[in-house]
């Protein structure tokens, strides 16, 4: 790892971070630690990288990337960790058979915990299909005409 990849991430994240209203440029802005307690990491590893000292280890990064609304493809590529053809889309993760993914595949990919889905699943669909969720979820959902396998993948999530 060289100074300048280092420092070019850190530029990088440190400029996400005041995007997304991270205070990181006073003493006493806060934004540092209301970071590294928003994403679970210690205070230190956030300080760490923003005085580029040293570079997040994998968790940091896969914990942080979500609060700067980035992937963690994009954080590891920035970093220079990884080549975008080392670690490509993830299309040969899509769901078999050509159906659309479904809300479970989404939380799967997104790193969702699995204990934690059925949750996720149940919030994303009251976001999705507003009129199935006000009915208790089992009301049926207009879709438009161009868009009802979409809807099966939403439904099959739910249930």
């Amino acid at each position: 790892m060289s100074t300048l990849e280092l420092d070019a991430f850190a530029a990088w994240v440190e400029g996400l971070m005041r995007e997304r209203g991270y205070d990181i440029d006073t003493p006493r802005g806060g934004g540092k630690s209301r970071i590294a307690d928003e994403a679970g990491v210690h205070r230190a590893a956030v300080t760490r990288l923003l005085q580029r000292q040293s570079m997040p280890d994998l968790e940091t990064m896969r914990r942080i990337a979500p609060l700067l609304g980035v992937s963690v493809r994009d954080m590891l590529i920035r970093s220079g960790r990884v080549s975008p053809e080392e670690l490509p889309f993830a299309s040969q993760g899509a769901p078999p058979g050509g159906r659309p993914p479904t809300i479970e595949d989404f939380a799967r990919w997104l790193g969702v915990p699995e204990g934690r889905r059925e949750v996720f699943v149940k919030v994303v669909s009251q976001f999705l299909e507003p009129d199935a969720a006000a009915a208790g979820g089992d009301a049926p959902v207009e879709t438009p005409a161009d868009a009802p396998a979409a809807a099966e993948g939403r439904r099959r999530a739910r249930d």
